[in-house]
């Protein structure tokens, strides 16, 4: 019964942000505080998108997914791009930590984000399949 009580304890804890305490063998739960999630150095996007959004190698549908961000996801932004229009919105967001791209459509910016100057945009963003291409 014991065991059980610790393994239920730990579960708790580790679900609230909580620490399981053991004296005695009896198991207890501090009352710490959850930790604090902190948002990104702005500019920032939060992906509002339910079932996620893919980062790309480039800012097109057409181009490879490198990554994966789930909903309400957080990442920096370096800069932005006009290139594949997806869902009306033709702005791309390169990622502050990574060489990816995110498409405009599926966040909510936080700060304000300036074009990229040093960046070329692929011609697969501008190609025939490109126009087709769903986000």
């Amino acid at each position: 019964m014991l065991k059980i009580l610790e393994r239920r304890a730990r579960r708790f804890a580790a679900g609230t942000g909580a620490a399981a305490v053991v004296v005695l063998g009896t198991p207890l739960l501090s009352a710490a505080a959850p930790a604090q999630v902190t948002a990104p150095v702005q500019p920032y996007a939060t992906v509002t998108s339910q079932s996620g959004l893919n980062e790309r190698q480039y800012p097109s549908t057409d181009s490879s997914v490198v990554d994966f961000l789930e909903y309400q996801d957080q990442v920096g932004l370096r800069c932005k791009v006009r290139a594949q229009t997806i869902a009306g919105n033709n702005d791309w967001y390169l990622l502050r930590d990574r060489q990816a791209w995110i498409s405009a459509s599926y966040v909510v910016r936080t700060g304000t984000v300036p074009y990229c100057n040093d960046i070329q945009v692929s011609r697969l963003a501008h190609g025939p399949q490109a126009a087709d291409a769903m986000g």
